[in-house]
C-alpha cells in the first residue's frame, strides 16, 4: 500500500494532466477525480475546483463506509446531501465540500484493483453521448488499441440526476456488467454527461480517458464514409484475451 502523501500526489498529477483545457477533456470546475488511501478512507476532489490546476487543499479525505450509506438510505434533499457529505468528510476543518458526485466514487473505489477514478467531460465524447442514437453509435469496437486500453465492452448509462440518483444508477449497470462479463469495466459512458474512467493506477485512468477521446473522433469520422465498421464479437474477444498483449497492457496502466 502506498503512503497517503504518495496517493494524494497521484491524484493531484493525474487531475492536472486531465484538467489540461487544450485537451478539451474539462473546462472550468468541470469533471472530478478520486484515489483510494485505505478501505475505508478516500481522496476526492472537492467541488466547484479546477482539475487543471488543483492542489492538496482542494482535495477533500472520505470516509468510505459514510458515503456509501448515503447510497441505501432513502432519497436525501440537497440540504440533506450537503450535510452529509460534511459529515462524511475525515477531516472537520477543512472548508471545501467534496464533489456532489462523490458517492459514487466511492462505489466504484470497492471494485477490484480499482484505486483511482477520473471523471470527465470530453468535447469529443460528448458530441456522441448527447446525440440521439448514442449507445448504438458507442457500443462496438473500432480497433484493437481501443480493447486494450479500455477493455472489451464498456458500461453505457443512461442519464440520471447527479448525486445520488446518478450513483445508484450507476451501482445497479456496473454490477450488471459484471454479473454478464465476470469482470469490472474500465470505462463507463454516460448519456448528456460524460466520461467514468477506473484503474488500478493513475497512468491506468490517463490512458483509457485519452483512448476514448481518440475512438469518439475516430467514430464521428466513419460518418463521413458510411458509419463504423465495428469489429466482430470473435475479434474483439480475441483480442482482449491475447497473452502477448498482456506487457503492452501492462506498460500502458503503469504496472511495469
Amino acid at each position: 500500500m502506498e503512503t497517503t502523501e504518495k496517493v494524494l500526489q497521484g491524484l493531484i498529477e493525474l487531475s492536472r494532466r486531465l484538467g489540461d483545457e487544450s485537451k478539451e477533456f474539462v473546462i472550468l470546475g468541470e469533471g472530478n477525480t478520486s484515489a483510494k488511501i485505505s478501505d475505508s478512507e478516500f481522496f476526492v476532489k472537492a467541488s466547484g475546483c479546477r482539475l487543471g490546476s488543483l492542489a492538496s487543499d482542494q482535495v477533500v479525505r472520505v470516509n468510505s463506509a459514510l458515503a456509501m450509506k448515503m447510497l441505501d438510505d432513502p432519497e436525501l434533499s440537497n440540504i440533506e446531501m450537503r450535510e452529509r457529505l460534511k459529515y462524511a468528510m475525515t477531516d472537520k476543518t477543512a472548508k471545501l465540500l467534496p464533489s456532489v458526485e462523490t458517492l459514487f466514487h466511492a462505489y466504484l473505489l470497492t471494485l477490484p484493483n480499482v484505486n483511482f477514478v477520473a471523471h470527465t467531460h470530453p468535447v469529443s465524447l460528448n458530441s456522441i453521448l448527447c446525440a440521439q442514437g448514442w449507445k448504438d453509435a458507442a457500443k462496438g469496437r473500432l480497433f484493437p488499441d481501443e480493447i486494450i486500453c479500455c477493455g472489451a465492452s464498456s458500461v453505457y448509462l443512461e442519464y440520471a440526476d447527479p448525486g445520488v440518483p446518478l450513483a445508484r444508477a450507476m451501482r445497479a449497470e456496473v454490477e450488471q456488467y459484471i454479473r454478464i462479463h465476470g469482470v469490472r469495466p474500465k470505462a463507463i459512458l454516460m448519456q448528456n454527461h460524460g466520461l467514468v474512467a477506473l484503474g488500478s493506477t493513475a497512468k491506468e485512468v490517463e490512458s483509457i480517458t485519452a483512448m476514448w477521446d481518440k475512438t469518439a473522433k475516430i467514430l464521428m469520422g466513419t460518418f463521413h464514409f458510411g458509419g463504423p465498421n465495428f469489429l466482430t464479437d470473435a475479434a474483439v474477444d480475441r483480442i482482449a484475451g491475447r497473452p502477448d498483449e498482456d506487457q503492452r497492457r501492462r506498460l500502458i496502466e503503469g504496472r511495469e
